[in-house]
């Protein structure tokens, strides 16, 4: 195994450290419990926003925190749900009277503690509200899930909501928001190869050299199917068939389309796959109105991508161009 670590046991604290290194300006990350807060945090009269989840996802979640996106996040160790007391305490630290939502990826260490979490916000006369991500079409159970997982969407949902409580609006408008999103999005992962976790130093999975698993999860869950590798094009159309038959996408809709890469996928491909996406929305009558193109949901260095598409209204739309002020994302300011 090489990676640019110290010591296994250490890399998410050693990567806070570089965060608030590198991003002290926007906000504070406090080390017991780990959580890092918007750096205006809480602001009086203002939904609060949070999430987490395990690290190695980068920038999930902790690249969106800020102006524009979330309150708060909690890091967990490498793929390992938060706990319960770090999501509490980020939830105190941003509550500024006006209720505050938990944005929750369906995997079950996270609902659960999240859970927990909302309970003890409660405890306190702290008004909590609960979106749950689960968009991921390749299949209904996994290792991690009861249900679908959530994953692309997650983004969206971040970003969009983001915009809503900057803007204004209250604790229930920006819930039910963040869940007619997640309603509107659908999304499905492939890989190229695996990723190592430090902790192991093995491989995640196997996947021989010449062939891709379709439907992977972010932690490297099983997908539907194993096959030879083919061109681009091919592996466009095993995503986006399940995605545009599962809503089911209609000729006409405006959606947003997003390519993530798995955090070893160059932008090179990562081009050519949107590309790809661009004819088959096309074929179908859909029209991209926004895209997004990157790494934005890692796997540590997991090859691969998934694609996202979520149909569109004007107030997504809306609040997905509100201006936003985060290391992973920015635009408007």
């Amino acid at each position: 195994m090489k990676k640019l670590i110290n010591a296994p046991d250490d890399v998410v604290l050693d990567a806070l450290h570089g965060v608030e290194a590198a991003h002290g300006d926007r906000f504070r990350v406090t080390y017991d419990p780990f959580v890092v807060i918007r750096a205006d945090a809480p602001v009086k009269g203002k939904v609060g926003l949070i999430s987490g989840g395990g690290a190695g996802h980068e920038p999930m979640h902790g690249g969106f925190v800020g102006p524009g996106m979330l309150d708060a996040a909690c890091p967990g160790q490498v793929f390992t749900s938060p706990t319960p007391d770090q999501m509490a305490a980020a939830t105190k630290a941003v509550d500024g009277g006006a209720g505050v939502i938990h944005i929750v990826k369906n995997y079950t260490g996270d609902v659960m503690n999240f859970d927990m979490a909302a309970e003890l916000g409660k405890s306190e006369d702290i008004e909590v509200e609960t979106i749950l991500t689960n968009d991921d079409v390749a299949v209904e159970d996994s290792l991690y899930t009861a249900g679908r997982r959530g994953v692309g969407v997650t983004v969206l949902v971040e970003k969009i909501c983001g915009g809503a409580a900057d803007d204004g609006r209250d604790l229930h408008q920006v819930a039910e928001l963040g869940r007619r999103v997640n309603a509107e999005g659908r999304s499905m992962g492939m890989a190229l190869t695996p990723c190592i976790t430090p902790a192991s130093g093995e491989p995640s999975f196997e996947l021989a050299d010449d062939e891709v698993e379709i439907g992977i999860g972010i932690h490297g869950e099983p997908g539907r199917f194993r096959e030879k590798i083919g061109p681009a094009s091919q592996i466009a159309e095993r995503l986006m068939g399940p995605i545009l038959e599962d809503l089911p996408f209609q000729s006409g809709d405006r959606v947003l389309a997003f390519v993530n890469g798995m955090g070893g996928t160059p932008l090179l491909e990562l081009y050519i796959m949107y590309a790809e996406v661009a004819k088959i929305a096309a074929e179908h009558g859909l029209t991209i109105e926004r895209n997004l193109i990157g790494n934005y949901i890692t796997s540590l260095e997991m090859q691969g991508c998934s694609i996202t598409l979520l149909r569109l209204d004007d107030e997504f739309v809306r609040y997905w161009d509100a201006p936003v002020n985060t290391p992973g994302l920015r635009w408007g300011i």
